[in-house]
């Protein structure tokens, strides 16, 4: 991964990307804990087993919010490694929260977390990563400017 650039947003990323047809179209926002958060309901489309998100999509949910997390602190960073712990079954058509936030960071990597949480704020699934950084953003460009 040491050959990778500054990565580009052009709009269609899954999941926050805002020309993705097929995108979960997550918007972020800062809490009051030092975390980002966005809440979102997944559709049929990307069911597992009946009436459960599938697996993978849960893991994007995580990756996402840990990439944001990243960007609250202005920086854009690809993951390196992520790890996911699925404790429940996330429903479809539900209302969920997905949180991120950064645990540490050493030069260029971070460690990141993030969960989601079902209406009811029953932790659904967990996640832990590590992302390297590829760039900075501007004032203008990270999350709540």
């Amino acid at each position: 991964m040491s050959d990778l650039v500054k990565p580009v947003d052009d709009g269609f990323y899954i999941g926050c990307g805002r020309h993705s047809e097929v995108g979960l179209h997550m918007e972020f926002a800062a809490a009051d804990d030092d975390c980002i958060e966005s809440r979102v309901t997944i559709g049929r489309t990307y069911q597992g087993w009946r009436g459960v998100v599938h697996g993978g999509i849960v893991g994007l949910l995580l990756d996402e919010a840990m990439a944001y997390a990243a960007g609250a602190r202005g920086i854009v960073g690809v993951t390196a490694h992520l790890k996911m712990r699925f404790r429940r079954a996330v429903p479809i058509d539900a209302p969920l929260l997905v949180r991120g936030w950064v645990l540490w960071q050493r030069r260029n990597v971070l460690g990141v977390a993030a969960t989601v949480a079902g209406g009811d704020g029953t932790i659904l699934a967990t996640g832990e990563g590590r992302f390297v950084a590829r760039g900075t953003l501007e004032p203008g460009e990270r999350l709540g400017a």
